[in-house]
């Protein structure tokens, strides 16, 4: 009961926000670019002339993002939200709920009867380990996820970072994937952090990251993931 009050708690609190934030960050995109496309332009100027590749399709980046966006990235949410929603209708809710709930002591009988009586308890034992593997796993990686995306987003804020929240949000969906996951989430932290609060920003929000990669990588994965699997 605490946990669901707390589970409750968090998402009136979190989820007003975090929508704020995404909401905010798509119409500031065309800015944040433009303030991102000055910033090369001073630290690179012989990377950014006028003639330079790099800036030309920077400028057509630039006109793209101004111009489809905020629509574009409207469409993909609802668009991600609206398989959600079909999945959930369509194969969780009748599948999970109504079938494996009502046939699960069934449908363990009649694979317990298919094993080979001599070695059915070890198939038994096996098979119970594997659940106790794949259940660790699963409920490490997210807690991994959980604990790493929250470092971030309060880590983020409290640094001063416009959109910490939103990027916290996203740095914890994406660091199951070891590595790629952090690096996709320190150049995103960086970029918004160039492109609202300057190079200083930046920089905190660098260390910051990387100090949650070193600190992810090598204590909490290894502690829930690597003890619990073994």
């Amino acid at each position: 009961l605490v946990a669901a009050l707390i589970f409750v708690l968090l998402i009136l609190l979190v989820i007003p926000t975090l929508m704020q934030q995404t909401s905010q960050l798509i119409d500031t995109a065309p800015d944040l670019f433009g303030r991102l496309q000055s910033f090369l332009t001073d630290r690179f100027p012989s990377l950014m002339d006028a003639d330079s590749t790099i800036r030309q399709q920077l400028l057509k980046i630039g006109e793209a993002i101004q111009a489809k966006g905020g629509e574009l990235i409207n469409g993909l949410v609802s668009s991600a939200l609206g398989l959600i929603n079909i999945l959930v209708l369509l194969v969780i809710v009748p599948v999970v709920t109504v079938y494996m709930l009502f046939d699960w002591d069934n449908m363990t009988a009649k694979i317990d009867e298919l094993l080979p009586r001599d070695h059915a308890e070890t198939l038994r034992m096996l098979a119970r380990e594997i659940d106790a593997t794949l259940a660790s796993f699963i409920r490490g990686q997210g807690t991994v996820c959980l604990i790493l995306g929250t470092y971030y987003a309060v880590a983020l804020m409290l640094a001063g970072l416009n959109f910490g929240l939103i990027v916290g949000f996203i740095a914890g969906l994406i660091t199951f994937i070891p590595y790629v996951g952090a690096v996709v989430s320190t150049a995103l932290a960086v970029l918004v952090a160039l492109g609202t609060e300057g190079s200083t920003a930046a920089l905190l929000a660098l260390i910051l990251c990387l100090f949650t990669f070193n600190t992810g990588e090598n204590l909490i994965r290894p502690w829930l993931v690597g003890e619990t699997v073994k």
